[in-house]
């Protein structure tokens, strides 16, 4: 049986800087649609759910013809619910999740492709991310972009919302890798990762990829030529709704 590769969206309504995010309204739809129709655009997608604890969020998606799975208020992180969202679909082992974060309104859709690429190519990879080389100054010291920096192999060494690489000597220069939100894992490792306990960089960085590190298993990054704009602020759906728009270049 080919392998299966499924996408599911956390989303909760509750955010210390912005509540009520995923509904908010991005040109005429709430934020949740315009993310949930870009995965719809991935071919290689066979299936697709938002996975949430939020009844209004449930039935707003149902409104727009989408697929909704309510899930526990008590899950630590979105890989969390979304490993509760695939209990009952029946996936095989090695069949991929994709995880897709419910504030990248602008993600291109190829980038689930991207994403999925190295567990389709190794059987070894049990999870795989997207980073992006920062093109925007502000980015290198935002706590908001997460930075990434990785082995020779691409497997991440580590993730901070501190500037890392720190850069020492002035007179040298350093390439800055932000971490995209976008994740792909096997459906057993899954499984594996949110039976471990919470790791002490986890809770003080708080990024759940970190459990995996910290736990001794293996991350591998994807360059992806695309940005994918994070809302965590009404100031960034602003500036989503100007892109969109075409009053803001990408």
């Amino acid at each position: 049986m080919p392998v299966q590769v499924v996408c599911i969206i956390p989303s909760r309504y509750e955010s210390t800087r912005f509540p009520g995010k995923p509904l908010a309204d991005l040109c005429g739809k709430p934020m949740i649609q315009h993310v949930y129709e870009r995965v719809l655009r991935a071919k290689i997608v066979s299936f697709a759910a938002v996975a949430t604890d939020d009844e209004r969020i449930f039935h707003a998606v149902e409104a727009f013809g989408g697929r909704a799975v309510m899930t526990s208020p008590r899950h630590r992180s979105g890989t969390d619910r979304i490993a509760e969202a695939v209990e009952t679909m029946g996936l095989q082992d090695d069949d991929i999740v994709v995880n897709i974060q419910g504030d990248q309104p602008l993600f291109e859709p190829v980038q689930v492709d991207e994403v999925v690429g190295p567990l389709l190519a190794d059987a070894a990879v049990p999870m795989s991310t997207l980073i992006f080389r920062i093109v925007r100054d502000e980015e290198i010291t935002h706590p908001h972009a997460v930075k990434t920096v990785f082995d020779h192999d691409h497997f991440a060494l580590y993730f901070s919302r501190a500037t890392i690489p720190f850069v020492r000597d002035p007179a040298k220069k350093a390439e800055y890798f932000k971490h995209h939100g976008i994740y792909a894992y096997r459906r057993d490792f899954l499984r594996t990762f949110t039976a471990l306990p919470e790791g002490v960089l986890e809770r003080l960085e708080a990024l759940e990829q970190l459990r995996v590190l910290e736990h001794g298993y293996r991350i591998k990054v994807v360059v992806t030529p695309h940005d994918s704009v994070e809302v965590d602020t009404p100031e960034e759906l602003e500036r989503v709704r100007r892109l969109i728009t075409g009053e803001e270049a990408k």
